[in-house]
């Protein structure tokens, strides 16, 4: 990870100081007007049977809990962003413990014939679930995890640069679409690596992984050039507070703008309910959604139970 990657355009960023003082509890967000819980997102157990081959036809997406799906279809079975450890840290931190069960097991899973991963953060990169994986599952990563992976024995890795495109079957491609975020595991290297969403594209069908990310001008772009969407998994949660999340993660709000820009037909929603990563209740996000899509008029942007199976095609 020598080359240090950025956001092209302009945006503002969070400083050093700023997350000093939101830790030290002297920056606070105005609480949103409306109501919501502070419960995680509610579950729904997987079945090994119901998971075990991918479907004859059309596409199956599960969210598995935070930015991690399974993804099924074309004969293939695919992960994004999996993380099935208890905490999304380096080691356990309490405030960083698994809030919703997964909804089954890796020993669950059938095999898997690829990994797709969106950026290096320790919520989207797990490790320890990496190698339960097997140092032989094929990796597809942002640009600059490779070489990372590689010295950690993983032996079948394929970095992609935004805009390009992979075959993982005769049929099924993907290719690494642009997002507003950073990445980084210590304090030394910041932006080591790039970030980005994921499209997989089989025949007939466009499912769009966003990643993690802030709202950028890349969204409108990503609609023209490879809309419309099937399915999109789109972000909605830990967004608060504004002044040390609005360059790195969208409000429920925003991911409603994504949805039309993208030009998706449908989508579910991500990152949220899972680990408490910022301030805002549990269930604000989904609660806050509904309403920006009541407001909008869309009725096919949805949040899910974590483990509840949607189709597509």
């Amino acid at each position: 990870m020598s080359r240090r990657f950025s956001n092209p355009w302009q945006h503002d960023d969070h400083s050093f100081v700023d997350i000093l003082k939101w830790q030290l509890g002297r920056i606070q967000e105005a609480p949103w007007p409306g109501h919501a819980s502070d419960d995680p997102a509610p579950l729904q157990v997987l079945s090994r049977e119901s998971i075990a081959t991918p479907p004859a036809s059309g596409w199956r997406v599960i969210w598995l809990g935070h930015a991690s799906f399974l993804v099924q279809g074309a004969g293939l079975s695919l992960l994004i962003d999996p993380i099935f450890s208890d905490y999304c840290a380096p080691f356990p931190k309490a405030s960083l413990k698994r809030l919703v069960a997964t909804p089954c097991s890796l020993s669950d899973l059938p095999r898997i014939d690829a990994v797709l991963l969106s950026h290096g953060h320790y919520d989207h990169l797990d490790l320890p679930t990496l190698r339960r994986l097997g140092k032989d599952t094929r990796l597809i990563v942002a640009e600059g995890h490779a070489g990372w992976l590689g010295r950690r024995g993983f032996h079948q890795v394929t970095a992609v640069p935004w805009w390009e495109t992979v075959d993982i079957a005769p049929g099924v491609r993907v290719t690494s679409t642009p997002s507003q975020h950073f990445t980084a595991r210590t304090p030394w290297d910041r932006n080591r690596g790039h970030w980005c969403g994921w499209l997989i594209e089989g025949a007939d069908c466009k499912l769009w992984h966003a990643g993690d990310t802030a709202w950028c001008p890349a969204f409108r772009e990503i609609g023209e050039k490879l809309g419309p969407i099937d399915l999109g998994m789109i972000p909605i949660g830990a967004y608060n507070p504004r002044i040390i999340m609005k360059s790195v993660h969208v409000t429920p709000e925003e991911a409603v703008r994504i949805f039309g820009e993208t030009r998706c037909r449908r989508a579910v929603a991500m990152h949220w309910g899972t680990f408490r990563l910022t301030d805002e209740p549990m269930s604000e996000p989904p609660v806050r959604l509904g309403a920006a899509c009541d407001a909008a008029g869309i009725g096919s942007f949805e949040t899910v139970a974590v483990g509840e199976i949607v189709t597509v095609g």
